[in-house]
């Protein structure tokens, strides 16, 4: 994209899905805003690899139908015409919907939760709560060895806060998934001190 082409102010989710910056940045729309994502710290992207692998070797391993994608897009279902918003992960059992350009019910969310992304990772964390598939959403520290994990109940509410993990294992129930979280740092500074 040259620096003369405009960003739209407001888009439709079936506009956006359309409309192919090529600026090498990661876009997702807000509420019918395009809005750029700030670029990854390399301890971001790391985890990023890591959890991944992680759960694309389990997956695999399994034999499950579902799979891990990396950054894909999804649609909450609060303001579904003008949401598309980007987990740095996400699971799904299904086959991905609208000609795979959104990801079709995804079950887990993971976001890597780094200094300069809190507000931005806050607001994508409530409107996955909207999504009906999502049974977990975990939010990974990039600073220091902690997560927060939010599961949907058997009566599909939310939790009013998220369980803290420090230290011990991750468990994400609707994948069948179990691993130390001190696994998810293991190609960072982070796997020093754990």
């Amino acid at each position: 994209m040259s620096s003369a082409t405009k960003i739209p102010a407001r888009l439709t989710v079936a506009e956006f899905l359309d409309w192919c910056p090529e600026d090498g940045r990661v876009w997702q729309l807000v509420d019918g805003e395009p809005m750029a994502m700030a670029r990854a710290s390399t301890a971001h992207a790391r985890m990023q690899t890591e959890i991944g692998a992680l759960l694309r070797n389990h997956l695999l391993e399994r034999g499950s139908t579902c799979d891990v994608l990396t950054a894909p897009g999804v649609a909450p279902r609060v303001g579904k015409a003008n949401n598309v918003r980007i987990p740095d992960l996400a699971a799904s059992c299904s086959p991905a919907g609208d000609n795979g350009r959104l990801l079709s019910e995804p079950v887990v969310v993971i976001e890597i939760l780094s200094p300069s992304n809190h507000q931005e990772t806050s607001a994508n964390v409530w409107a996955y709560t909207t999504i009906p598939s999502v049974r977990e959403i975990l939010v990974v520290s990039s600073v220091d060895v902690r997560a927060e994990l939010l599961c949907r109940g058997a009566d599909g509410s939310w939790p009013e806060q998220p369980a803290t993990i420090e230290g011990g294992e991750v468990a994400l129930e609707s994948i069948g998934f179990r691993c130390p979280l001190a696994a998810f740092y293991r190609t960072t500074r982070l796997a020093a001190l754990r």
